[in-house]
């Protein structure tokens, strides 16, 4: 999913006005929830790669297992 982020939609973020703690702690939660549940999915993805997939890309079939057994959050 690709969106285009305009400068207005970035206004909210301007420094000269802080966000209240409660939005700036809800949007750091927001940023790292949606980090975490990427890397499940890309993690889960690159465990579906067949080898010969894996070959294309360059990783060996432990390395793809290795990383893709790592914990969403490391």
């Amino acid at each position: 999913m690709t969106q285009i982020v305009t400068r207005e939609a970035l206004t909210y973020l301007d420094k000269s006005r802080p966000l209240p703690l409660v939005a700036s702690v809800a949007l750091r939660v927001a940023v790292v929830s949606a980090k975490w549940a990427e890397q499940r999915r890309t993690r889960q993805a690159l465990a579906d790669l067949d080898p010969h997939m894996l070959k294309d890309v360059g990783i060996d079939a432990l390395t793809a297992r290795q990383e893709a057994n790592r914990k969403f959050w490391q």
